[in-house]
């Protein structure tokens, strides 16, 4: 078997997935695209492993242990997105940043804008001007 055909093949999946993962905007979409990754790199083991004719099937054991570890992946991540479609009402990934906790403005204590933290800065530097004269 010429290594030529499954290596071709492999890279076209996994330059497809990665397309998809770095244009889709929907999470679904986007697990789906690792999952064509992890494919193209099972696909690619497998082939090598062939190729070299290994006593142990190293690469097929290899393949077996990432086809059981995409499948927790795909797991958790459907649960996640679950979680934030329930909680949000959307997928897009562009809206999951706004997912964040808003910043307190009183937990900043260089915060420039808030005048009192400022104020008892310019405190402390004076008592300790007064402190070292």
């Amino acid at each position: 078997m010429h290594l030529v055909y499954p290596a071709v093949l492999s890279s076209l999946l996994f330059c497809t997935g990665l397309y998809g993962v770095l244009a889709r905007r929907n999470a679904i979409l986007v697990l789906m695209s690792v999952e064509l990754m992890l494919n193209a790199v099972n696909l690619n083991l497998v082939a090598f492993d062939v190729w070299l004719r290994d006593t142990l099937h190293a690469g097929q054991a290899l393949t077996l242990f990432v086809i059981a570890v995409a499948a927790a992946e795909i797991g958790i991540g459907l649960a996640i997105v679950l979680a934030v479609y329930r909680g949000r009402g959307t997928s897009d990934i562009d809206k999951l940043r706004d997912a964040a906790e808003p910043r307190d403005p009183h937990d900043d204590p260089y915060d420039p804008s808030d005048t009192a933290a400022v104020a008892d800065a310019a405190d402390a530097t004076d008592e300790k001007a007064e402190a070292t004269a």
